[in-house]
Protein backbone atom coordinates (compact mmCIF):
# COMPACT_ATOMS: atom_id res chain seq x y z
CA UNK A 1 0.00 0.00 0.00
CA UNK A 2 1.26 3.90 -0.83
CA UNK A 3 0.87 6.04 1.74
CA UNK A 4 -1.43 8.93 1.05
CA UNK A 5 0.42 12.31 0.40
CA UNK A 6 -2.45 14.63 -1.53
CA UNK A 7 -4.16 17.14 0.86
CA UNK A 8 -7.51 16.11 -0.38
CA UNK A 9 -9.70 12.99 1.38
CA UNK A 10 -8.73 10.23 -0.99
CA UNK A 11 -12.24 9.43 -0.73
CA UNK A 12 -13.28 13.01 -1.64
CA UNK A 13 -10.45 12.95 -4.56
CA UNK A 14 -12.05 9.77 -6.29
CA UNK A 15 -15.83 10.54 -5.99
CA UNK A 16 -14.84 14.24 -7.22
CA UNK A 17 -12.60 11.83 -10.86
CA UNK A 18 -15.96 10.34 -10.74
CA UNK A 19 -17.82 12.89 -10.85
CA UNK A 20 -15.80 14.07 -13.90
CA UNK A 21 -16.28 11.43 -15.49
CA UNK A 22 -19.77 11.62 -15.13
CA UNK A 23 -19.73 15.72 -16.68
CA UNK A 24 -17.60 13.98 -19.56
CA UNK A 25 -20.45 11.15 -20.02
CA UNK A 26 -23.20 13.72 -20.10
CA UNK A 27 -20.89 16.25 -22.43
CA UNK A 28 -20.70 13.26 -25.21
CA UNK A 29 -24.38 12.28 -24.84
CA UNK A 30 -25.39 16.34 -25.99
CA UNK A 31 -22.45 16.03 -29.15
CA UNK A 32 -24.24 12.42 -29.92
CA UNK A 33 -27.64 14.50 -29.79
CA UNK A 34 -26.25 17.59 -31.53
CA UNK A 35 -25.18 15.47 -34.32
CA UNK A 36 -27.97 13.61 -34.86
CA UNK A 37 -30.12 16.89 -35.08
CA UNK A 38 -27.53 17.96 -37.78
CA UNK A 39 -27.99 14.68 -39.79
CA UNK A 40 -31.63 15.06 -39.92
CA UNK A 41 -31.03 18.52 -42.09
CA UNK A 42 -28.73 16.58 -44.27
CA UNK A 43 -31.36 13.56 -44.72
CA UNK A 44 -33.73 16.83 -46.10
CA UNK A 45 -30.92 18.32 -48.53
CA UNK A 46 -30.13 14.87 -50.03
CA UNK A 47 -34.38 14.26 -50.48
CA UNK A 48 -33.75 17.75 -52.53
CA UNK A 49 -31.47 17.43 -54.28
CA UNK A 50 -32.23 13.69 -56.04
CA UNK A 51 -35.71 15.74 -56.50
CA UNK A 52 -33.28 18.54 -58.67
CA UNK A 53 -31.57 15.38 -60.12
CA UNK A 54 -28.19 16.45 -58.94
CA UNK A 55 -26.72 13.05 -57.61
CA UNK A 56 -23.54 14.74 -56.87
CA UNK A 57 -24.49 16.78 -54.46
CA UNK A 58 -26.75 13.54 -52.55
CA UNK A 59 -23.55 11.74 -52.95
CA UNK A 60 -21.61 14.35 -50.88
CA UNK A 61 -24.05 14.90 -48.87
CA UNK A 62 -24.34 10.86 -48.04
CA UNK A 63 -20.82 10.84 -47.07
CA UNK A 64 -21.21 13.52 -44.59
CA UNK A 65 -23.75 11.78 -43.08
CA UNK A 66 -21.32 8.64 -43.25
CA UNK A 67 -19.04 10.59 -41.09
CA UNK A 68 -21.72 12.13 -38.89
CA UNK A 69 -22.40 8.39 -37.90
CA UNK A 70 -18.55 7.41 -37.32
CA UNK A 71 -17.94 10.11 -35.27
CA UNK A 72 -21.67 8.92 -33.12
CA UNK A 73 -19.66 5.63 -32.95
CA UNK A 74 -16.66 7.03 -31.48
CA UNK A 75 -18.56 9.00 -28.99
CA UNK A 76 -20.34 6.05 -27.83
CA UNK A 77 -17.39 3.63 -27.68
CA UNK A 78 -15.46 6.60 -25.65
CA UNK A 79 -18.77 6.46 -23.32
CA UNK A 80 -18.13 2.94 -22.48
CA UNK A 81 -14.12 3.40 -21.85
CA UNK A 82 -15.62 6.25 -19.49
CA UNK A 83 -17.93 3.86 -17.69
CA UNK A 84 -14.90 1.39 -17.38
CA UNK A 85 -12.83 3.91 -15.79
CA UNK A 86 -15.70 4.90 -12.94
CA UNK A 87 -15.93 1.35 -12.41
CA UNK A 88 -12.30 0.68 -11.97
CA UNK A 89 -12.48 4.09 -9.50
CA UNK A 90 -15.51 2.36 -7.62
CA UNK A 91 -13.35 -0.41 -7.05
CA UNK A 92 -10.59 1.70 -5.38
CA UNK A 93 -13.16 3.56 -3.40
CA UNK A 94 -14.75 -0.01 -1.95
CA UNK A 95 -11.07 -0.91 -0.97
CA UNK A 96 -10.34 2.66 0.54
CA UNK A 97 -12.97 1.99 2.65
CA UNK A 98 -11.45 -0.98 4.33
CA UNK A 99 -7.64 -0.13 3.97
CA UNK A 100 -8.20 3.90 4.12
CA UNK A 101 -5.14 4.51 1.23
CA UNK A 102 -5.42 4.06 -2.07
CA UNK A 103 -2.91 1.54 -4.05
CA UNK A 104 -1.42 1.00 -7.64
CA UNK A 105 -4.41 -0.43 -9.60
CA UNK A 106 -3.54 -1.79 -13.01
CA UNK A 107 -7.20 -1.20 -13.79
CA UNK A 108 -7.47 2.24 -13.56
CA UNK A 109 -3.77 2.23 -15.49
CA UNK A 110 -5.45 0.52 -18.29
CA UNK A 111 -8.59 2.68 -18.37
CA UNK A 112 -6.89 5.86 -18.27
CA UNK A 113 -4.74 4.87 -21.45
CA UNK A 114 -7.44 4.28 -23.42
CA UNK A 115 -9.36 7.07 -22.32
CA UNK A 116 -6.78 9.41 -22.91
CA UNK A 117 -6.71 8.33 -26.67
CA UNK A 118 -9.87 10.07 -27.59
CA UNK A 119 -9.49 13.85 -28.24
CA UNK A 120 -12.46 15.20 -27.14
CA UNK A 121 -11.62 13.71 -23.61
CA UNK A 122 -7.79 14.02 -24.09
CA UNK A 123 -7.19 17.96 -22.23
CA UNK A 124 -9.54 16.06 -18.78
CA UNK A 125 -8.10 12.95 -18.81
CA UNK A 126 -4.20 14.71 -18.86
CA UNK A 127 -5.12 16.55 -15.59
CA UNK A 128 -6.52 13.61 -14.17
CA UNK A 129 -3.57 11.47 -14.42
CA UNK A 130 -1.29 14.02 -13.08
CA UNK A 131 -3.40 13.78 -9.90
CA UNK A 132 -3.42 10.01 -10.16
CA UNK A 133 0.43 9.57 -10.48
CA UNK A 134 0.71 12.22 -7.48
CA UNK A 135 -1.54 9.63 -5.06
CA UNK A 136 0.46 6.67 -6.39
CA UNK A 137 -2.71 5.46 -7.80
CA UNK A 138 -0.92 5.22 -11.21
CA UNK A 139 2.47 5.04 -12.91
CA UNK A 140 3.67 7.42 -15.37
CA UNK A 141 1.49 7.78 -18.40
CA UNK A 142 2.51 5.01 -21.15
CA UNK A 143 4.42 7.61 -23.80
CA UNK A 144 2.65 5.37 -26.21
CA UNK A 145 -0.51 5.98 -25.30
CA UNK A 146 0.30 9.58 -25.02
CA UNK A 147 1.89 9.95 -28.41
CA UNK A 148 -1.40 7.91 -29.58
CA UNK A 149 -3.74 10.52 -27.78
CA UNK A 150 -1.65 13.75 -28.91
CA UNK A 151 -1.61 12.29 -32.86
CA UNK A 152 -4.35 13.04 -35.39
CA UNK A 153 -7.19 10.28 -36.14
CA UNK A 154 -7.07 9.19 -39.97
CA UNK A 155 -10.25 9.49 -41.62
CA UNK A 156 -11.40 6.66 -43.64
CA UNK A 157 -12.18 7.26 -47.28
CA UNK A 158 -16.25 6.39 -47.80
CA UNK A 159 -16.28 3.50 -50.36
CA UNK A 160 -19.23 3.86 -52.97
CA UNK A 161 -21.29 1.09 -51.42
CA UNK A 162 -21.37 2.83 -48.57
CA UNK A 163 -22.37 5.84 -50.46
CA UNK A 164 -25.11 3.77 -51.92
CA UNK A 165 -26.23 2.32 -48.73
CA UNK A 166 -27.35 5.90 -47.38
CA UNK A 167 -29.05 7.26 -50.70
CA UNK A 168 -30.95 3.72 -50.50
CA UNK A 169 -31.84 4.11 -47.18
CA UNK A 170 -33.05 7.38 -47.67
CA UNK A 171 -34.97 6.05 -50.84
CA UNK A 172 -37.00 3.68 -48.38
CA UNK A 173 -38.04 6.71 -46.05
CA UNK A 174 -39.03 8.64 -48.72
CA UNK A 175 -40.81 5.69 -50.38
CA UNK A 176 -42.46 4.59 -47.18
CA UNK A 177 -44.20 8.18 -46.55
CA UNK A 178 -45.46 8.60 -50.38
CA UNK A 179 -48.52 6.33 -49.15
CA UNK A 180 -49.44 8.58 -46.22
CA UNK A 181 -49.06 11.87 -48.54
CA UNK A 182 -51.14 10.10 -51.51
CA UNK A 183 -53.75 9.38 -48.90
CA UNK A 184 -53.64 12.97 -47.65
CA UNK A 185 -53.78 14.05 -51.24
CA UNK A 186 -56.90 11.18 -52.33
CA UNK A 187 -58.64 13.03 -48.76
CA UNK A 188 -58.58 16.46 -49.59
CA UNK A 189 -59.87 15.64 -53.47
CA UNK A 190 -62.68 13.64 -51.91
CA UNK A 191 -63.42 16.85 -49.44
CA UNK A 192 -63.43 18.61 -52.21
CA UNK A 193 -65.67 16.89 -54.48
CA UNK A 194 -68.06 16.26 -51.45
CA UNK A 195 -67.67 20.09 -50.94
CA UNK A 196 -68.83 20.97 -54.76
CA UNK A 197 -71.37 17.78 -54.56
CA UNK A 198 -73.27 19.86 -51.54
CA UNK A 199 -73.25 22.95 -53.51
CA UNK A 200 -74.68 21.99 -56.98
CA UNK A 201 -77.46 19.76 -54.09
CA UNK A 202 -78.21 23.52 -53.16
CA UNK A 203 -78.30 25.00 -56.90
CA UNK A 204 -80.45 22.52 -57.53
CA UNK A 205 -82.90 22.92 -54.53
CA UNK A 206 -83.18 26.92 -55.35
CA UNK A 207 -83.96 26.04 -59.01
CA UNK A 208 -86.57 23.63 -58.25
CA UNK A 209 -87.84 26.46 -55.53
CA UNK A 210 -88.09 29.22 -58.73
CA UNK A 211 -89.61 27.01 -60.59
CA UNK A 212 -92.69 26.10 -58.46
Amino acid sequence: MLKFFFKEDPKELVRKWQATLRAEQRGLDRQVRDIQFEEKKVHKAIREAAKRGDMGSAKHLAKEIIQSRKAVARLYTNKAHLQSLNTALMEQLAMLRVAGTLSKSTEVMKAVNTVIKAPELQKTMMEMSKEMMKVGLIEEMISDAIDGALGAEDEEEETEEEVQKVLDEIAVETRAALPDARRAARERQQAAAAEEGDDMEELRARLDAVKA
